[in-house]
């Protein structure tokens, strides 16, 4: 696909997009969602478009795409790793799990692999203390996770 097919096939999603939302400023946050959904995360030309079609400055669009944590600017990964780094998972280990989970994929921490199969971030609290330490890929959690599990669990995500 040429550059200028992308850039077509970019400006036909996001105006179906904005079409969901009749164009409404005013539901930017569920726009950005629905294109961090169909993208994996907010590419450059996505928020210019949406800017120009919803007639509001690019800096208020990119306000909104980096105040939240849930967005990304940058290409994630299809599978996304998040290991809580709160304090009962830390005490039961979960650094070890973090570093073990980095020299499997071999990014570190808030990196995506060269092959955009996962993206490796560390939280706070899932606020499920009592299965720490714990990861959750996709939605799905793993609880008293260590080091030796790790290559394990990734396998599954093929």
């Amino acid at each position: 696909m040429t550059s200028s097919e992308q850039s077509a096939s970019l400006d036909e999603k996001v105006n179906s997009i904005l079409e969901r939302y009749s164009r409404d400023a005013s539901q930017l946050v569920s726009i950005l969602q629905d294109i961090q959904a169909e993208y994996n995360w907010l590419p450059k030309e996505a928020l210019e478009e949406v800017s120009q079609k919803l007639d509001l400055p690019l800096s208020r669009v990119f306000s909104v795409a980096t105040f939240f944590k849930a967005f990304s600017l940058k290409p994630r990964g299809r599978h996304l790793i998040n290991v809580c780094l709160g304090t009962a998972c830390h005490v039961r280990g979960a650094s070890k799990v973090l570093e073990q989970i980095e020299r499997s994929l071999k990014i570190s921490t808030g990196e995506t692999t060269s092959d955009l199969k996962f993206t490796l971030e560390a939280v706070n609290c899932m606020g499920c203390c009592a299965l720490g330490p714990v990861v959750n890929i996709d939605g799905e959690y793993f609880g008293q996770m260590s080091a030796d599990k790790v290559d394990s669990i990734l396998n599954r995500y093929g």
